[in-house]
């Protein structure tokens, strides 16, 4: 699989729901991947990544920075509370606000810095112990409460369990996006995205699939 396929699979995806042509922003997940792969997508001429972990971004995107205009870069991972800080300095969203604490924090911060990424809320809709997110019977309350804080949320998140039909899953966080007045849907990976872009989906989350496996050793 290339960039190329990938872009042309979401073009169709996109046609066959009855969407807008571009109307789905595919984010090209480089989380361990080495260099030399990220760069020949940026070569391409693809600007939006999507990093797990604040220190590997920090590592990376800085010299990519400098000889690559227009890259945007978005944290898809959990965010502890004493990395918000540089995360909100180096990322251009994070979709992965889920819970009140983070939520205070980066508010606190936004004030302080006088910016703030877009975020998106992920929302733990396959109610999963061992998963981050807000429950689906807690995302109103919790959208609300980051809206008195002057929190940019654009979206919701999500990231389906592996075992269940993940058309579900989508179908649920586009109700929970429409009731709260948010546009913004990150869902859908590699296996799954022409199913999220069916049902809304504004990013897509797409990494093996572009850069190969990654090796973890």
């Amino acid at each position: 699989m290339s960039l190329i396929d990938i872009q042309n699979r979401i073009a169709k995806a996109e046609s066959d729901a009855a969407r807008p042509d571009g109307s789905t922003h595919l984010i090209a997940v480089s989380k361990v991947q080495p260099n030399d792969r990220v760069e020949a997508v940026l070569q391409q001429g693809h600007r939006l990544f999507g990093e797990n972990k604040v220190q590997e971004a920090a590592g990376k995107w800085p010299a990519f920075r400098e000889s690559y205009q227009g890259v945007a870069v978005h944290l898809l991972g959990p965010l502890q509370t004493n990395k918000a800080r540089q995360a909100m300095e180096l990322f251009e969203a994070i979709h992965s606000l889920d819970r009140p604490k983070l939520a205070t924090t980066l508010a606190r911060l936004a004030q302080e810095l006088g910016q703030c990424p877009d975020l998106f809320i992920q929302v733990n809709t396959g109610q999963e112990p061992q998963k981050a997110g807000i429950m689906p019977a807690d995302a109103d309350d919790f959208v609300a409460e980051c809206r008195v804080l002057d929190l940019p949320i654009v979206g919701l998140m999500s990231i389906p369990p592996v075992d269940e039909e993940a058309s579900l899953h989508f179908a649920l966080l586009a109700k929970i996006a429409e009731r709260n007045g948010l546009t913004g849907l990150s869902m859908g990976m590699s296996g799954d995205f022409e199913k999220a872009v069916a049902f809304g989906a504004t990013h897509v989350r797409v990494g093996s699939a572009i850069f190969g496996a990654r090796d973890y050793g």
